[in-house]
């Protein structure tokens, strides 16, 4: 009896473990190779450094390949590449034709089609690009005629460039001495752990681990790395996704509603002798944004649910109120405003915009809270619109503008914003006794349960809106409540076709890049507009298509146009992760006070200066014309800043004070003992390449770096004997680098 039982179990844990295999198994395959292939443009026959490309008239008379020397400006060129792999519907504006005259200036041409070329070609995998010699980035003066440099970034993977002629040829340009589509690949991780294994399973691609961390959380750490080596991103994303939010261990900042008079003696600190520890608690408590400052860097170095937090940190810079200048006075006020963001970052972007237009922090912040028929209030109407849903402009589905004799087809005139601001009046604080507001308090605004609809209060002329095809609720009739007409207002814009791709390239620049190609925010947007179970607005999907898409994927990316500015928050939570961010001396965490590094970074959090928030996401680089929002607060002054954050950090601490109980440092353990174990410093400068560059660190930098700590004589810069100050200096070189802060 014994030994049948012994067998049946047997039996089970076979059967079990089976299930277990094939549940990895299944698992690892879903995760597949991320790396895309470098685009190849095909050099003219006989030559190594000219492209082959002929005009498109030409191509399409002869429907042969040939080759050319030279293209008048504004003419269509058609270049000849190899070695991608598109996915189904994926064309012409995926690609990006870039070209660098004889002055350095680097220009865009418009690509304006994308085919299978002809004949054998066709049999090779060649396609024929048609690009339009005219720049479409802004630049005053057109490329000096002569020998351009010309390439194509695909994915954020660029080609080589060879050489054609614009206008005529010859000139002074030069040819690339190192191919350059290796100049951002750097020397690749050297974890040993990534050699490719017939059993291995998990995701073995180390660089792509650590740029997918970068995008996903507040910070690469080393048990996330390892955790999504061996579960893979699909896994982690669908734990992420279930994840409890707030942090068990962090929960959001629960300080009572306080009057707005903040020396009020029964409901406002005005109980407190002025200057006393407890009047200076109670007006940092409840009367600023340190509360939540505190709770949200806590939560970003140390939380579990990671992707919420950061999804939702994007959403807060979307749909934006302030603490700055006052507007949001009290800290309870964004808390409240901060759990619907946090409670839709992976819901229905219908019911964020409903539950948003309804807080009362909102409703304070752009007005509409003290908006009546009498009178009425624009600024949320226009909000919703410009900042929040469609934008100013009609677009396509990729993102791009909608023209009209040259000029961007408007979205919505006076008249429309006029409709909206009708129907938002008349919703005031909720400060009825009874069921309809439990959160009520004596002597203090109730920021924490909806606005409330006084109909008394409220415009019931009928309304003119959206009328685009297929809109529901173009208009409202008259005498219609206005709760239902808010839903009705709100269903119509939701269902506008502009926001799709509006609401997804924004969120595609919040996490992974400034400038995304057309195709990859027509793929969010396709997403956006429908989930695959007809459902729209849905983040979940929005979040895990942006976030594992081809364009996001990859160990690394070489086009040098590609990627963003680490925005001061990400600047300094990816170091403080990175590094196992701790208190300033004992051997506990930090306490989350690290705000004011931010302040002089011109990114105060919770507390942008406008409802634009601390950057404008169509923001180009002034003399460059290149799409890259986070430069707007990248100045002079921020520049200076960001290195003394950093000298800060690494060589030095936050301390301990009144408000920061425990203080902020960084743990250079690790690193001070691979400077110990290895005096050429050499493994520091792997470590610190896998941890913080995804392997793509530069020869030139490498050098660079190794000189400032050994130095290029005998003599070291930096002892031996002081690894702790090696480990530190090499840290903050790569932390300030140009390589490093561009998230890429």
């Amino acid at each position: 009896m014994v030994k049948m039982r012994s067998h049946a179990s047997l039996r089970i844990i076979t059967a079990s473990l089976a299930v277990c295999l094939f549940a990895i198994n299944a698992f690892a395959q879903v995760d597949s190779d991320p790396n895309s292939p470098t685009p190849i443009i095909l050099s003219a026959e006989g030559s190594a450094n000219r492209a082959m490309a002929m005009s498109a008239a030409k191509s399409r008379r002869s429907g042969k390949a040939g080759a050319e020397d030279s293209f008048a400006p504004h003419s269509r060129v058609v270049l000849f590449i190899k070695n991608i792999d598109l996915l189904e519907d994926e064309g012409a504006n995926a690609f990006r034709v870039y070209a660098q005259d004889s002055t350095g200036r680097e220009y865009r041409f418009p690509v304006l089609g994308l085919r299978p070329a002809t004949g054998e070609m066709m049999e090779r995998g060649v396609y024929a690009l048609t690009t339009l010699l005219r720049d479409e980035i802004g630049y005053a003066e057109p490329p000096a005629e002569g020998d351009v440099l010309i390439r194509v970034a695909w994915r954020g993977l660029t080609s080589d460039r060879l050489r054609i002629g614009y206008g005529t040829t010859g000139g002074n340009i030069k040819d690339d001495v190192q191919p350059y589509s290796t100049l951002m690949a750097g020397g690749g991780s050297k974890d040993q752990g990534d050699v490719p294994d017939a059993n291995f399973v998990g995701y073995r691609w180390s660089g792509d681990r650590i740029r997918f961390l970068e995008q996903a959380t507040f910070g690469p750490t080393s048990a996330l790395d390892s955790r999504i080596r061996r579960i893979g991103l699909r896994t982690y994303l669908a734990e992420q996704f279930e994840a409890p939010f707030p942090s068990v261990s962090n929960p959001y900042p629960n300080f009572p509603l306080k009057s707005t008079d903040q020396n009020n003696t029964t409901t406002g600190c005005g109980m407190f002798t002025d200057g006393t520890l407890e009047q200076r608690i109670c007006d940092r408590d409840h009367y600023s944004m340190y509360p939540v400052q505190k709770w949200h860097f806590t939560e970003a170095f140390y939380g579990e649910p990671q992707l919420r937090h950061r999804v939702t940190w994007a959403l807060s810079q979307i749909w934006v109120i302030s603490g700055f200048g006052g507007d949001t006075q009290q800290s309870r006020w964004m808390t409240e405003y901060h759990k619907i963001l946090s409670a839709n970052a992976f819901g229905n972007y219908r019911t964020l915009m409903g539950q948003m237009t309804r807080n009362p922090g909102m409703g304070n912040y752009l007005s509409m809270a003290r908006s009546t028929k009498n009178n009425p209030n624009e600024n949320y109407a226009r909000e919703i619109l410009q900042l929040f849903t469609t934008g100013l402009f009609m677009l396509n589905q990729d993102g791009t503008q909608q023209m009209s004799g040259g000029q961007p087809i408007a979205t919505y005139d006076q008249n429309t914003v006029n409709s909206f601001t009708k129907v938002f009046t008349g919703f005031g604080f909720c400060e009825t006794t009874g069921p309809n507001c439990p959160n009520r308090a004596l002597g203090a605004p109730n920021y924490i349960d909806p606005l409330l609809l006084n109909q008394n209060n409220h415009d019931v002329t009928a309304k003119t809106l959206f009328n685009y095809p297929g809109a529901p609720n173009a208009t409202i009739p008259a005498a219609t409540n206005g709760n239902t007409e808010m839903e009705m207002a709100l269903d119509n814009i939701f269902n506008h076709p502009n926001v799709g791709p509006f609401v997804s390239k924004l969120l595609i620049q919040h996490l992974v890049t400034s400038d995304p190609t057309p195709a990859y925010v027509a793929r969010i947007a396709a997403v956006f507009n429908n989930n695959g179970l007809s459902v729209r607005g849905d983040l979940k999907a929005v979040i895990k298509a942006i976030l594992l898409d081809p364009e996001a994927r990859g160990d690394v990316k070489t086009d040098p146009n590609y990627g963003k500015l680490r925005e001061p928050m990400q600047f300094v939570t990816n170091m403080a992760r990175t590094f196992n961010v701790k208190a300033a001396t004992a051997a506990l965490p930090s306490d989350g006070v690290v705000a004011g590094l931010l302040s002089p970074l011109a990114q105060n959090p919770f507390n942008s200066p406008t409802v634009f928030n601390y950057y404008s996401p169509d923001f180009t680089i002034p003399g460059a014309g290149l799409l890259a929002p986070e430069f707007h607060i990248m100045t002079t002054s921020t520049s200076v800043a960001r290195a003394n954050v950093m000298n800060t950090l690494v060589f030095s601490r936050v301390n301990v004070s009144e408000n920061a109980p425990n203080g902020t440092s960084l743990d250079f353990t690790e690193m001070t003992a691979i400077a110990t174990a290895d005096p050429t410093c050499n493994q520091l400068l792997d470590a610190l390449n896998n941890k913080m560059m995804h392997g793509t660190m530069s020869a030139a930098m490498r050098t660079a770096i190794l000189n400032a700590i050994i130095g290029p004589g005998p003599q070291p810069v930096i002892p031996a004997n002081n690894p702790l100050l090696r480990a530190q200096q090499a840290v903050y070189l790569v932390a300030t680098s140009s390589q490093f802060q561009i998230q890429r």
